[in-house]
């Protein structure tokens, strides 16, 4: 996430320059994503048609090679290759923009994973997917080829993801969106979700970014894929091209509006959000006093020997129900769930997420089920009455559901009891393993 105070810096300034190119494109997107995460103002060609505009004497005069996305700066510097681009975007935050690396390492890991993206991973995801869509012929042994190279890509790149959020330290740099704009097409055409399932530490990845609202501003919802793409006859495939770019002509113009007008609402929001200095303290600490404090309940629940009926006892005794609130969470994307330790791995992930709530939460994540047949499920104890900012701030709270529960209910209570002791007959599913969030 983006400090408030740098993008307060960069609202309300005159546009940077012009980002030529069509606007339904990973390679645009990924431009103007680092301008919204940013708050930096860019001028687009949401007209621009590919293979006219950029073919004029007038462009080609600016931009030689005639590629597109092309950035002409209103300064006059002008810039080809999406990547160039998107990094002189996110220079102009200053030497502190919170995308670019703040160490020589930083800067070198950030360029080491860009030139991955755009080098290996590419050009594999090209091969594999655009003779599929008639861009170039379909040649049998050549896409098999290539697909052998995606899935070992995206087998080094789940690996990379294992033990982390983001590709470098603990914030989003310029090589995530990067390569999160170049996934969006294997995501969308390609990766089917028996092949997410494989590549379970990616998938995280990739919902967690595209669901970060600089992304949502600009490319909007994306839908995964469901099946692939069908191979077409070569012969066909200048055909289908022509057919292709002709529909991604009309069809995105409603979407750019669409996004335009996001990312505009986006910006005021943000605009109005940041304009109120930061405040010290938590908005929990502000509450009233609670009758229950929060540490003496962890205290008993870690130094009772039995959680059933002795800490829950004492927990229902003196729970303040003014104080605090209970929510069911579970994650949204158990089908694609697969081993049982590697299921327990991403709560133990999520948990690192919420470091920031510890002093105001405390809750148990079961691993329910078997391999390739899991989920994750559990409550939580929150301090307040709705999900502060400290859990809803995660990187990837997005991908958990939290349904505010009544403690009072039979039925819950009974479910919040066996899911604090990790066994009992209101589990949904036998109990493989589990966190606890103290």
């Amino acid at each position: 996430r983006i400090a408030p105070s740098t993008r307060l810096q960069s609202l309300n300034m005159a546009p940077i320059g012009t980002l030529n190119g069509p606007m339904p494109n990973p390679r645009n997107y990924k431009v103007r994503v680092v301008a919204q995460f940013l708050g930096l103002e860019l001028n687009t060609t949401p007209d621009f048609v590919m293979n006219v505009d950029n073919k004029t004497e007038e462009y080609i005069a600016k931009f030689p090679t005639g590629k597109v996305p092309a950035f002409e700066g209103a300064n006059g510097f002008k810039l080809v290759d999406s990547s160039a681009i998107a990094y002189y975007v996110a220079s102009q935050a200053g030497s502190n923009s919170p995308l670019l690396g703040q160490t020589a390492e930083e800067t070198a890991e950030i360029l080491q994973y860009m030139f991955f993206a755009e080098a290996d991973f590419m050009p594999a995801l090209a091969g594999t997917v655009y003779p599929l869509l008639g861009y170039m012929p379909y040649v049998r042994p050549s896409q098999v080829h290539s697909e052998e190279q995606l899935f070992r890509f995206l087998g080094v790149l789940d690996a990379i993801l294992l033990t982390k959020t983001f590709l470098v330290g603990e914030r989003i740099t310029i090589a995530d969106v990067g390569f999160t704009c170049d996934l969006a097409m294997a995501y969308t055409t390609y990766l089917t979700l028996e092949d997410r399932k494989k590549f379970r530490n990616v998938t995280r990845y990739f919902k967690t970014m595209i669901n970060q609202p600089a992304f949502k501003a600009v490319v909007g919802d994306v839908t995964l894929c469901v099946k692939r793409v069908e191979a077409q006859p070569s012969a066909n495939a200048s055909k289908k091209a022509a057919k292709a770019e002709k529909k991604t002509e009309k069809k995105p113009a409603e979407q750019s509006k669409k996004a335009e007008k996001k990312a505009k609402e986006v910006d005021e929001d943000e605009e109005e959000e940041d304009v109120a200095p930061k405040p010290k303290k938590s908005q929990l600490d502000l509450l009233p006093p609670t009758k229950m404090p929060l540490d003496e309940w962890k205290r008993q629940y870690s130094n009772t020997a039995a959680i059933k009926p002795d800490a829950m006892n004492w927990l229902w005794e003196h729970f303040d129900e003014d104080g605090y609130s209970f929510w069911k969470v579970e994650y949204k994307y158990n089908d694609e769930l697969t081993k049982l330790f590697m299921t327990n791995n991403l709560i133990g992930g999520h948990f690192n997420r919420l470091e920031r709530a510890r002093k105001y939460a405390f809750g148990n994540l079961l691993t329910l089920g078997k391999d390739d047949d899991n989920m994750v499920w559990g409550y939580f104890i929150v301090r307040g009455k709705v999900i502060p900012e400290e859990v809803s701030d995660a990187a990837d709270f997005e991908s958990f559901s939290w349904t505010a529960a009544d403690h009072k209910d039979p039925k819950t209570r009974a479910e919040i009891e066996d899911c604090f002791a990790w066994e009992g007959p209101n589990l949904p599913r036998e109990c493989y393993d589990g966190k606890t969030f103290k």
